[in-house]
């Protein structure tokens, strides 16, 4: 066999005589990974993951209704607030006031049936009631992602007397117990800004749910990122960015963070679902959002009262909530598998 050094004393071309592997499927697969980012390698795990990318249209298409729900009301020729009930007799019972066609009074007018007592569309009522659940939610999470991260990442890579300090203020804020504080403090935080004979105004309500929701959401995300950057800060290369003289700010910003990318993510995924279920909760309570403001948990409990005559009412809200709390938390699920391959299920 003829060496390259061999194959160039004698004038040929040595690399001639090197077989050539890069047609092969050795050499297809090392050009298909060739200079991919871990990020585009989790973008290609995510697509292969169904459930995953399943779960990713399930969630965007709630997004889209959200986002689009005045062009929804245009195109189907209705609202959530008017009562087609009251203004036309012969939609609702006189005796019961219960829809007087079965099933909700499901027809071609009435995609998902009207409301009893009020007789108001049920689809743009659960199409505004999902607008007014994701901000809430969405809100709460963005402002409680963006603490956790600060007071987290803060507390670990300082350390000492910080980090004691706001481990301790984590600790107290985790003794509350969350559903009781949200259901007592809704209605403390209404009395301090807004006279007891006025009415709150929607957006005050709305305001109201994303701070009580903000104020005891993060700390979750902020212990778990503390813990991992305490590992973080004692690994060979933030010894060598501080060696280097980079500034704190620069190594959160360049060394730490993009290795909390997978906590962060997945944190954030469950936080959203979480915070729907809640502000729907205290809506059902009593203590969130009130008549005619259309909302996830008002519905659920005008629902309540109306299961006995009207159960089709319950049915579509209920059913979007169940889809939509799945769908979110198996994309959570799917994201941090696609990050970190060594979490996989």
């Amino acid at each position: 066999m003829t060496s390259p050094s061999q194959a160039a004393a004698q004038g040929v071309d040595a690399t001639s005589a090197v077989p050539d592997t890069s047609s092969g499927p050795v050499g297809k697969y090392s050009e298909q990974l060739a200079g991919r980012s871990p990020g585009q390698l989790a973008w290609l795990r995510f697509r292969r993951d169904r459930t995953g990318v399943i779960s990713a249209y399930v969630v965007l298409f709630f997004f889209l209704v959200a986002a689009l729900a005045p062009l929804i009301g245009w195109l189907y020729g209705k609202d959530p607030y008017t009562t087609y009930g009251l203004d036309r007799p012969e939609l609702l019972d006189p005796v019961t006031s219960y829809p007087m066609k079965p099933n909700g009074g499901i027809d071609g007018e009435f995609w998902f049936g009207i409301e009893p007592k009020l007789g108001r569309d049920v689809l743009m009522q659960l199409v505004y009631g999902i607008r007014t659940s994701l901000l809430i939610g969405l809100a709460a999470t963005v402002l409680s992602t963006l603490t956790g991260i600060i007071i987290g990442v803060t507390a670990g890579y300082l350390g000492g007397r910080t980090d004691y300090f706001l481990g301790r203020f984590i600790d107290l804020l985790l003794s509350f117990p969350q559903q009781l504080f949200f259901v007592a403090f809704m209605p403390v935080v209404t009395a301090l800004f807004v006279s007891p004979q006025k009415e709150t105004p929607t957006y005050f309500r709305v305001t109201a749910l994303v701070m009580v929701l903000w104020l005891l959401g993060w700390m979750t995300l902020a212990r778990l990122l503390r813990a991992q950057v305490l590992g973080l800060r004692e690994r060979e290369f933030i010894e060598a960015a501080k060696v280097t003289g980079a500034p704190p700010w620069r190594i959160i910003r360049k060394e730490l963070l993009p290795n909390l990318t997978t906590p962060i993510l997945v944190q954030s995924t469950l936080m959203l679902p979480n915070f729907v279920t809640l502000e729907a909760g205290l809506s059902f309570l009593g203590v969130g959002l009130v008549e005619p403001t259309p909302d996830w948990g008002r519905m659920f409990a005008n629902g309540a009262d109306f299961y006995e005559g009207d159960i089709t009412y319950m049915f579509f809200p209920g059913i979007a909530m169940v889809i939509f709390v799945v769908a979110f938390n198996l994309l959570g699920d799917s994201v941090r598998d696609a990050i970190d391959p060594k979490t996989r299920r």
